[in-house]
């Protein structure tokens, strides 16, 4: 959507900067951001013990918080098969993939401030 920043209502700038905030609190942090961009890299679900081995330094019960308040956000979709040992894959929601512009940008924007300081 493309927005028109040159707007009067001060009302509506309100509403903007909420809407960002409600965003950014759904992935601050910094293991959400690091599970996001491994699944957006991955293009496939990806079972737990991949998301483990993948993210340096996460414990378990850190990656277990962090994809419950993610699926939980509609974000990510946990799927568990019916198998011994249980199976569980993560993998980003239609509402997770909508993400993808924005992390994009967010990196552009994080490179070219490195790229300035």
């Amino acid at each position: 959507m493309k927005r028109e920043w040159n707007c009067d209502d001060p009302q509506k700038r309100q509403q903007w900067a909420a809407a960002t905030t409600e965003a950014l609190q759904v992935i601050e942090g910094k293991w959400k951001i690091i599970i996001l961009c491994q699944l957006f890299a991955s293009h496939r679900p990806l079972r737990f013990s991949d998301l483990e081995r993948l993210i340096d330094g996460i414990n378990q019960k850190m990656l277990i918080q962090q994809l419950k308040q993610l699926e939980k956000d509609g974000v990510v979709i946990r799927t568990v098969f019916p198998q011994v040992p249980p199976r569980v894959e993560y993998e980003l929601s239609d509402l997770g993939h909508a993400l993808g512009p924005s992390m994009e940008a967010l990196i552009n924007w994080a490179e070219m401030r490195h790229q300035q300081v």
